[in-house]
């Protein structure tokens, strides 16, 4: 691959975000209501290849449950407010009506409320008896820590997701994760991630997860690009990490291992543009902020955004423009991309002539 000189001593190769490269129609269409967005990780079929982001804005028990009897997988943040707290709701309003850096301050105070394993078990069982899908995000640190209350409350899907995992974290103050141990040793598929990178992802791949999360996390609501100075551009970074998938492929003797963009979806467009680089599906949140009835009130934050020592998200204001459904399947009342991304994405690829969700990936793209 071409690198760029930046300077005498030092290159760099070029790489490319949603916003820079766009697809090409082709000389087949489709009616749109003949293409299918099935997908299937594991044992589990979706209708929709759309994970909902375990971020306290947008995923509460009740909107995990929706989100699930829409077709789609809701991860449920399990080390969120949701998990440190019997009733967050007067919370999140308290949130919704600070100003700037108050909201952080307060954030940081909010979450140093210690996670409750019970509590755990009662939104997963929450879930579980609304009889879809559940699945249950904690970052690398607490993973070891909640593990076996996570599965032992009956989630179907554990998602091990933090700014950057790696396969290979060396500490010198505590024993790291063996995400290979673990993961074998776990009766629930397992997604990990993010990473970014073609070896990065590969490695994450033999650990034996099921799919791994491309990107870094909190999407629009993250500030890791300015605080330490680390992105990767999404378009390449789904399309590194999809050439991962095809060499671990090989690899491995015909284990397929999903990849699954997780950060830049804030428009219909963008998912398009994700799965049209190599992702199986994308993990969405920032669009789902826009939900009139999601639980941050018309705001959104990750769980960078209230980190202790070293914050890398903000909350985010955006206008709601519907409901869930809505934002899912219209009618739209907006011409941006922020309403019906479900039917944005079978347009799109009934335009390029694919009604498959896979056979999409092979669509051509352009640098504009």
């Amino acid at each position: 691959m071409t690198e760029i000189e930046i300077g005498r001593a030092k290159r760099a190769r070029r790489a490319y975000s949603f916003d820079d490269v766009a697809i090409v129609p082709s000389r087949r269409t489709r009616d749109p209501e003949e293409v299918s967005t099935d997908w299937q990780i594991d044992a589990y079929r979706f209708d929709l290849p759309v994970l909902a982001a375990p971020m306290d804005s947008v995923m509460s028990p009740e909107t995990a449950i929706a989100f699930g009897r829409f077709g789609g997988l809701g991860v449920l943040n399990l080390e969120g407010i949701w998990t440190r707290y019997d009733d967050p709701e007067p919370l999140l309003e308290e949130v919704a009506g600070l100003q700037g850096q108050d909201a952080t301050r307060r954030l940081q105070e909010i979450y140093t409320e210690p996670v409750k394993a019970e509590l755990i078990t009662e939104r997963l069982r929450q879930i579980r008896e609304a009889g879809v899908t559940v699945a249950g995000s904690l970052p690398p640190q607490r993973t070891k820590e909640f593990a076996k209350t996570v599965v032992d409350a009956g989630v179907d899907m554990f998602v091990i997701r933090g700014t950057t995992v790696s396969a290979e974290h060396v500490s010198s103050q505590a024993e790291p994760l063996n995400l290979k141990e673990f993961i074998y040793e776990l009766d629930v598929p397992v997604i990990v991630g993010g990473c970014a990178t073609h070896q990065a992802a590969l490695h994450l791949m033999r650990t034996g997860a099921a799919g791994v999360l491309v990107g870094f996390g909190g999407g629009a609501a993250h500030t890791t690009r300015t605080v330490l100075g680390v992105a990767v551009p999404m378009a390449s970074a789904v399309a590194d990490v999809a050439a991962a998938r095809r060499d671990y492929l090989d690899e491995s003797g015909g284990r397929y291992v999903h990849v699954i963009a997780d950060g830049s979806i804030g428009h219909s467009g963008d998912l398009a543009k994700a799965i049209a680089c190599g992702a199986d599906a994308v993990m969405v949140g920032s669009p789902f902020a826009r939900a009139t009835d999601a639980p941050g009130h018309g705001f959104h934050w990750g769980t960078e955004a209230h980190h202790p020592d070293l914050p890398r998200g903000q909350r985010m204001q955006f206008e709601t423009v519907g409901t869930l459904e809505e934002i899912l399947f219209g009618p739209s009342r907006v011409a941006d991309g922020t309403m019906n991304l479900i039917g944005a994405l079978k347009r799109s690829m009934a335009t390029t002539g694919y009604t498959e969700v896979k056979e999409f990936q092979r669509v051509e793209l352009v640098i504009e």
